[in-house]
């Protein structure tokens, strides 16, 4: 995985919900989580594993909502902040965190309902590989998300510390079809990149954000979005 020691130091753990999702950041939280409430409800009873959980935005709402959650990350600092997070929502008894490698999960297969990996796929260097550990332990859904290939992220994705793995519809396709997945809804979002949202003041993020939505809703125009969010069952 790309930049694994740098997401694994304590500095960045605590310092990681504040840089990403304050400010114009709070907009794109509250789309990815709406983005997995779409895929994954009604929660009710479902046994659900997140992968690269990171400090529990995702494991936390599941669990509040009634899933039986475990969020499995590689970094200890991670965890330790999801851990608190869960202690204050008062959701411990249904979350369990884990450290734990995505390319070999400690759980057997067909374990799951559903598998949901956010904000991860873009770090993968092997994503066929990782994508067949989650079926394996999947017997529903896996839900993930992509930066794409043809979008604005790529004019300045080669300046990020890290750089991203960019995809195209096609090369996703590919990869679910390799694991006989099934895609059964794709919602494609975010014309303007995610790095414009998070140093916007919040005064102009809700109206930069309805700019960015009007474009996309053009015929058409959701091809130069930036970020798809994909929902996969086993065929």
């Amino acid at each position: 995985m790309k930049g694994q020691e740098w997401y694994q130091a304590d500095d960045i753990a605590a310092e990681y919900d504040d840089k990403r999702f304050s400010r114009g950041g709070q907009l794109i939280d509250q789309r990815e989580k709406r983005a997995v409430l779409d895929a994954v409800s009604p929660l009710e009873g479902k046994r659900v594993l997140e992968i690269a959980c990171g400090t529990g935005r995702f494991t936390i709402m599941m669990a509040d909502r009634g899933g039986d959650v475990v969020g499995l990350d590689i970094s200890a600092a991670m965890l330790q902040q999801g851990r608190e997070k869960a202690d204050r929502a008062g959701v411990s008894d249904t979350l369990e965190f884990i450290r734990g490698d995505a390319a070999r999960l400690p759980f057997p297969d067909d374990h799951f309902d559903c598998v949901v990996a956010m904000r991860f796929f873009h770090l993968a260097d092997d994503p066929q590989a990782f994508l067949a550990e989650m079926r394996r332990v999947s017997r529903g859904r896996i839900v993930f998300d992509t930066f794409n290939r043809f979008s604005t992220r790529s004019i300045y994705n080669w300046a990020l510390p890290m750089g991203s793995r960019l995809y195209s519809r096609r090369e996703v396709e590919a990869l679910a079809d390799s694991q006989d997945l099934e895609i059964v809804d794709a919602q494609h979002d975010f014309i303007l990149p995610y790095g414009l949202y998070r140093i916007t003041p919040n005064f102009l993020a809700s109206p930069l954000r309805r700019v960015g939505s009007g474009v996309g809703s053009i015929p058409k125009a959701d091809r130069l979005a930036s970020v798809s969010f994909w929902t996969t069952e086993l065929e």
